[in-house]
C-alpha cells in the first residue's frame, strides 16, 4: 500500500573527475549544461525543493547555484555516487532517498513518477529501474550494465557484459539499467559503512552490486527506454540528436 506520507527527497551525484568523460556533469548539451538538463527533467516531476545536486566540486556546486539548484558539498574521497548520497543523507533528512544520475540529460519526468510510487509502496526496498534493450548495439555496449532479473522482478544479476545469452553469443532478449534509485536510509548507511568496493562491484564497476552483495534484495521497476546516459563523446551527439528531436 502506497504511504504519502513519506519524505522523499531525489539527489543527483555530481561528480567533475570521469575517468571515460572528464567534466563531464558541465558539458553543454544544445547549450545547457548537462547537469542543469538532468534536473530540469527531475523538476518535471517533482518540486524543486526536493532535489539537490551533491557534488565535490566548486565549478558544479557555482553553475548550479547560477540556475537556482540546492547543492550539498561531499566529500572528494566517495567511492561511488551511491555513497555520495548516501554521505549527503546526513545533512538532509528524509525516509527515501531518490538517485538520479547526473548524466541523465534526457531523464524521463514519467519514469520518476513511477519511482516516487514504488518507492512509497516499498519503503524498505532497494529499487532501480530497468527497460528492454531495442538494438544489438546497446546489448554489445560495455558502457550499459545489463540486468538479469528473477520472475517477480528481483535482480539476479547485474553486469556490462552481453547477457542473458545463448550457447553462441547470440542477442535473443535482454534488458538495461536506466539509471534512477530508491534507497531507505538504513540500506544507504549499510551501503556507506563499508569502506571498499564489494569484489563484483569492483569487477563489473556497477555500484548496485554492492547491495546484492551485502544480502538486500533489489527490485527492479520497469521504466521507458526515453534515457541515454552519456558516458562517452559518442553518447554526447546522441544525446544532442535527441534533445534536438524531442525539442528539450
Amino acid at each position: 500500500m502506497e504511504n504519502s506520507s513519506l519524505e522523499v527527497i531525489v539527489v543527483i551525484p555530481a561528480r567533475y573527475e570521469s575517468s571515460r568523460l572528464p567534466g563531464k556533469p558541465l558539458i553543454e548539451l544544445c547549450g545547457l549544461p548537462m547537469i542543469v538538463r538532468t534536473y530540469q527533467q527531475c523538476a518535471k516531476a517533482i518540486n524543486p525543493k526536493q532535489i539537490y545536486v551533491a557534488t565535490d566540486n566548486l565549478r558544479i556546486k557555482n553553475v548550479c547555484e547560477q540556475y537556482g539548484i540546492q547543492v550539498v558539498m561531499t566529500s572528494s574521497d566517495c567511492l561511488t555516487g551511491t555513497d555520495r548520497i548516501a554521505e549527503a543523507a546526513k545533512s538532509i533528512p528524509a525516509d527515501i532517498y531518490i538517485n538520479v544520475q547526473g548524466d541523465e540529460p534526457l531523464f524521463d519526468p514519467d519514469d520518476l513518477r513511477a519511482m516516487v510510487s514504488s518507492a512509497s509502496e516499498h519503503p524498505n526496498d532497494v529499487l532501480n529501474g530497468y527497460c528492454v534493450i531495442e538494438s544489438e548495439e546497446q546489448y554489445r555496449s560495455t558502457t550499459i550494465p545489463k540486468v538479469v532479473m528473477r520472475e517477480d522482478k528481483r535482480l539476479l544479476y547485474m553486469s556490462r557484459a552481453a547477457i542473458p545469452t545463448t550457447k553462441s553469443h547470440e542477442f535473443i532478449q535482454a534488458w538495461r539499467q536506466v539509471c534512477v534509485y530508491a534507497f531507505p536510509k538504513k540500506a544507504l548507511e549499510s551501503f556507506a559503512n563499508r569502506t571498499s568496493k564489494t569484489q563484483l562491484e569492483e569487477i563489473e564497476d556497477i555500484e548496485i552490486l554492492r547491495f546484492l552483495e551485502m544480502g538486500w534484495e533489489v527490485r527492479m521497476i520497469s521504466l521507458s527506454t526515453m534515457s541515454i546516459a552519456v558516458d562517452t563523446l559518442h553518447d554526447v551527439a546522441l544525446a544532442e540528436t535527441a534533445i534536438t528531436q524531442r525539442l528539450l
